[in-house]
């Protein structure tokens, strides 16, 4: 495994009020693991200290094979992290904000040039970076983020605020990544983009992990399913929504199929957002 974390413990407080507590999980080489939760939930602290911004105070955490508590630059040679609040210099250029970061590492890196063409900057990339929109500046510092190829790539909301058409290049570039043997950490409170890209979920909520295992797995488990008719009756059409997995709305659908004009009839599953809420009592956005 990449990251093991064991009762992992972190207060901003230094008392007994908790921004996390006791996360244990893991995440297993060449998969893409989501952190699943609203904002406030504990999220970019657990990212954080996974990527030794914030110091851990309590519990075991080993990172791509290094304790936390005694690792060093070689570490950061290894993981790539895009923040959902990017920072660059803003009177260099794309490009030569992407040449100054590939300049800090001592192994070899991926063209700059490359890296901006992939994400759709290539013709702004002379551009002074202080001139770029919000979403410009975002897929600026998600292209940084792959500088030196990194084995492990954390990723905190990856498509926030990303127009459809530039939001389905990342989550193909990240899925490119993955099967080239990146593993990625994905922090995001989009519950579409976690089902879309991930393997694995844990959902957190006030610090604390209420659920993990894959999308389809949570769906199984939470879940209910449903099937939505659409059938005309007495002259007049209409819709209703049946458990499967309830004998009385069994009963119902067949006297539908076999009393009513059944028009259209599909079959639906819970969203990873309706089981958040479901287990929570709270939204993810």
């Amino acid at each position: 495994m990449l990251i093991d974390v064991r009762h992992l413990f972190h207060s901003y407080t230094r008392d007994d009020r908790y921004a996390v507590q006791d996360l244990t999980f893991h995440v297993e080489r060449g998969e893409i693991f989501g952190f699943l939760g609203p904002s406030g939930a504990g999220k970019s602290t657990t990212q954080n200290i996974l990527t030794g911004l914030l110091s851990l105070q309590r519990g075991q955490v080993t990172v791509l094979g290094h304790d936390l508590r005694t690792t060093g630059r070689q570490l950061y040679e290894r993981i790539g992290v895009s923040f959902e609040r990017a920072n660059h210099y803003r009177r260099l250029s794309g490009l030569e904000n992407l040449q100054f970061f590939a300049s800090l590492y001592s192994v070899p890196t991926e063209d700059p040039m490359k890296l901006l063409r992939m994400v759709g900057l290539e013709d702004a990339g002379r551009r002074q970076a202080g001139a770029y929109s919000k979403g410009m500046y975002h897929r600026l510092n998600f292209a940084r983020s792959m500088l030196n190829r990194p084995e492990l790539w954390f990723l905190d909301e990856p498509t926030s605020g990303l127009d459809p058409t530039t939001s389905a290049r990342i989550k193909e570039i990240i899925v490119g990544r993955r099967k080239e043997g990146a593993t990625v950490f994905l922090t995001t409170h989009n519950m579409y983009t976690a089902e879309e890209l991930c393997d694995r979920v844990a959902f957190i909520d006030e610090g604390r992990i209420v659920a993990l295992d894959t999308p389809r797995a949570l769906k199984l488990r939470f879940g209910q399913r449903l099937v939505r008719v659409e059938y005309r009756a007495d002259g007049s059409s209409a819709v209703e929504t049946l458990a499967l997995d309830d004998p009385a709305d069994q009963a119902r659908l067949q006297a539908l199929v076999s009393e009513a004009r059944v028009e259209t009839m599909h079959t639906q599953e819970a969203t990873l957002e309706q089981i958040f809420m479901e287990l929570t009592g709270k939204e993810l956005a």
